[in-house]
């Protein structure tokens, strides 16, 4: 969900941001839809190792890179900020910065979609992480049960990880409840969580133990699947299958839900963000 930011204010000067942030224990920066840095606390600036300028500016220092869990390189600002905007999800990854081939700092990034004065906006926030992965920051979804995104993208990472290695394939699916807002209007919001959670049990309940089924974003569902060979296909018909049986909505009545479903099989070589950004280009396009 999109955070709405108050666009009548007065604009936040420089002065103004430092006060509100600078004290705060996590690093923050605010970028727009074409990555560039509108504002940042300096413990932002700390946490990449650049200098407020650098960081502001754009301009890194060289030998300066950032790679996602697999060693791939991140996508320009502009991909991340783009991909943000256009699924309206957080987005959550483990990033390491390495300054002149040696190891500077891990992160977990949570990149989230705000509007700040009528434009689209993306809200970085940073963590230094202490260990492996931060398994403890809010991993299940509440309504479902099911893993959240952040989740997801560790388990598809660990996914596209044995692919590459052990010569396997992993399949991303994408499924959308088509016109969830029309069902919240029809039936009430109640209604519509009941629909979400029956969806997420019937796809967790209808696939094998060993896929990842996962709430992805507010009317998504996605699942991760490994296999020796194929194109995921078979995949893809079983998780739409059992998406669109009919729900019981109350009073007799039934719905089958509206579904769009994507999906992308990999051997591992694209990085995760190039699967998303591949799986969700289909889905919406």
């Amino acid at each position: 969900m999109t955070v709405q930011m108050d666009s009548t204010a007065a604009p936040t000067t420089p002065a103004v941001w430092d006060e509100l942030v600078s004290e705060l224990p996590v690093g923050l920066v605010l970028q727009d839809e074409h990555g560039d840095v509108l504002a940042a606390n300096q413990l932002a600036g700390s946490l990449l190792g650049l200098s407020r300028a650098e960081l502001l500016s754009g301009r890194r220092p060289d030998g300066w890179r950032s790679f996602d869990d697999s060693g791939a390189p991140l996508p320009k600002p502009s991909e991340l900020s783009a991909q943000v905007l256009r699924t309206g999800a957080q987005l959550s990854l483990a990033v390491l910065v390495e300054h002149a081939g040696l190891a500077h700092t891990r992160l977990w990034v949570e990149f989230t979609p705000v509007r700040h004065r009528g434009r689209g906006c993306v809200l970085i926030q940073l963590n230094p992480v202490h260990d492996d992965m931060p398994h403890s920051r809010g991993l299940l979804d509440s309504l479902t049960g099911l893993p959240g995104r952040a989740l997801l993208l560790d388990r598809l990472q660990q996914a596209l990880t044995r692919a590459r290695t052990l010569g396997t394939l992993a399949t991303l699916v994408l499924v959308d409840v088509h016109h969830l807002a029309k069902v919240n209007t029809e039936y009430g919001f109640d209604k519509g969580d009941e629909l979400l959670a029956v969806l997420g049990g019937r796809l967790r309940a209808g696939v094998r133990a060993d896929h990842t089924v996962a709430r992805y974003g507010g009317d998504e569902f996605a699942v991760v699947a490994e296999h020796p060979n194929g194109d995921g296909a078979a995949i893809a018909d079983r998780v739409r299958e059992l998406a669109e049986r009919p729900v019981r909505m109350g009073k007799g009545r039934a719905l089958r839900p509206e579904l769009r479903v994507s999906w992308v099989t990999s051997d591992g070589k694209a990085p995760l963000l190039s699967v998303l950004d591949c799986v969700e280009k289909r889905l919406h396009h």
